[in-house]
């Protein structure tokens, strides 16, 4: 049988997305090889600080929405949130995370590190915690090189993927799919070709609930619900 297919649209950037990578952990270890993650990337944070400052200038403004993202985080045990977040470092776009990021994934694809370590989802992880925990700048193309450092990822493979143009590119795709598919929710999960999603900070067994429905009633077949 084959595998259910999630597109896994998330923001770098977004307090949800870091909440919700437990959730995504515990998916691969409960379902293995029934499930195949496809992640994408969605620009909610394209214009950081402009759009915070837009939209929360009668909530506080930058410190009004860090308040906002520091009381989220205390009703889960399992993240920290540095208290001065998006205070004291205010990344401009998650966009430059995001074309960092496919060039790693053309790396790990190209073969150029071993396959079974995971980098590309390893290296997303370590820019949300680096940002959410030590305020480093990951917009900065400085500091993306030294997260990469700190992983082992090969600098010159990752910086000769951005200078081909081919990370722009997958970055591209990821643009277009998030009009295909209307994603304005970091994260959004999209399953069964489209037919259904869940959006935002939806509970573990609501998404195990939804994957168990199609492995137990595959795309095609009659369901009583």
């Amino acid at each position: 049988m084959e595998p259910i297919r999630i597109f896994y649209f998330s923001d770098v950037l977004c307090i949800w997305a870091y909440i919700a990578q437990i959730r995504l952990d515990e998916l691969k270890t409960t379902f293995e090889d029934k499930i195949a993650i496809a992640h994408h990337f969605v620009p909610v944070f394209g214009v950081a600080s402009e759009k915070l400052e837009n939209r929360w200038r009668e909530r506080g403004g930058l410190q009004g929405y860090s308040n906002h993202v520091q009381e989220v985080g205390k009703k889960f045990d399992h993240i920290t949130v540095h208290p001065d977040i998006w205070t004291k470092v205010t990344p401009v776009s998650s966009t430059s995370c995001h074309l960092f990021l496919h060039a790693i994934k053309l790396v790990e694809a190209d073969g150029l590190v071993e396959p079974d370590l995971q980098v590309f989802e390893k290296a997303t992880w370590a820019f949300r915690k680096a940002f959410f925990t030590q305020l480093a700048n990951v917009s900065d193309r400085k500091v993306q090189f030294e997260i990469a450092e700190e992983l082992r990822l090969p600098i010159a493979a990752i910086q000769a993927q951005i200078d081909s143009g081919e990370a722009y590119a997958q970055l591209s795709k990821d643009f277009e799919l998030v009009k295909e598919h209307t994603v304005t929710v970091s994260p959004t999960l999209i399953f069964n070709e489209g037919r259904q999603r869940l959006n935002g900070n939806v509970g573990y067994r609501v998404i195990e609930a939804n994957i168990r429905e199609l492995l137990h009633n595959p795309p095609g077949e009659q369901s009583w619900c």
